[in-house]
């Protein structure tokens, strides 16, 4: 990973009442424990806009759905290769 990968978390009420705060200490942890706190940009935005299909997160420039606390840490280990 030459530069930063951005993920952004949506911390809107809606995805945030639906998983979204679990899924940050997640990230958080995976972050830690893999050694990638200096290769991502992880940050949180207010609202996306997409709370129907939340809990959402956006790695780079995809939008994902319908995250939980499980399958966002089978996420990271695509998106960042670490399966």
């Amino acid at each position: 990973m030459a530069e930063k990968v951005e993920i952004t978390i949506c911390l809107g009420s809606s995805c945030f009442s639906r998983g979204n705060g679990k899924a940050l200490k997640a990230i958080n942890t995976y972050l830690e424990e893999n050694n990638l706190k200096d290769k991502v940009f992880f940050h949180g935005e207010l609202c996306t806009g997409n709370c129907a299909k939340g809990p959402i997160l956006k790695i780079g420039d995809e939008l994902y759905e319908e995250v939980d606390p499980e399958n966002v840490i089978e996420l990271l280990n695509e998106v960042l290769g670490l399966v």
